[in-house]
């Protein structure tokens, strides 16, 4: 099987069994889920989703957040991965989000990149899930699966990752692909126990042949 046979096959699996995937953070405007996947970042969708309501209840807007103190947005965020940094990304997010753009949250990769706390991953979820841009964010599930699977080879960085898969799904499929990859990842494909006994993308695994089958 070639790659991009592997590519169809897989991508025809997920357009059977998963045709609805979407992110798990819960936001009602692109301001909350600009929030939201900056605090996601080593931490869990469902330890975000437990923080954020007191978070807008506080900081309904960056209008409201770009006034905080670093110290009070600490206080609301401390049982997530690497507070203090993040409490300082906020803070900082918001007074670019204002002051630069308006209060608007771009929909551009680029102008996302400008935005303190946003790496590229952020702002391809962003440019993705807010305005259905064909952006590919690459996180450790991503990275992780795509390998298993064979989509990527030798890839050593998200950015590689995110090109060997951008050239291989078709456009219109990228945003969802970005879901499929990433659900997968969290609930069978996941980092320790892979759950392969399971899993209908068994054909088509690279690594389920070479590593358990090949055994």
């Amino acid at each position: 099987m070639n790659k991009k046979e592997r590519f169809e096959k897989i991508i025809a699996y997920f357009e059977e069994h998963k045709p609805i995937a979407e992110t798990e953070l819960e936001y009602t405007d692109p301001y909350e889920l600009l929030v939201a996947v900056i605090l996601s970042a080593q931490c869990t969708d469902k330890r975000v989703n437990m923080l954020t309501p007191a978070f807008f209840k506080e900081f309904p807007t960056a209008e409201h957040l770009q006034h905080a103190k670093v110290e009070e947005v600490f206080e609301l965020i401390k049982s997530c991965s690497y507070p203090n940094n993040k409490s300082k990304h906020l803070v900082g997010m918001a007074k670019t989000l204002i002051s630069e753009f308006g209060g608007v949250v771009p929909d551009d990769v680029d102008e996302l990149q400008k935005l303190p706390g946003v790496g590229r991953k952020t702002a391809n979820v962003i440019a993705s899930v807010v305005y259905d841009k064909p952006a590919l964010a690459v996180d450790t599930h991503v990275f992780r699966v795509s390998a298993r699977l064979g989509l990527t080879t030798n890839s050593k960085t998200p950015f590689d990752t995110e090109k060997q898969l951008v050239k291989y799904i078709p456009e219109e499929k990228i945003s969802i692909a970005h879901h499929w990859l990433i659900l997968h990842g969290r609930y069978v494909c996941t980092a320790r126990s892979p759950k392969c006994s399971e899993c209908g993308l068994m054909p088509y695994c690279k690594y389920y042949a070479q590593e358990i089958r090949g055994k």
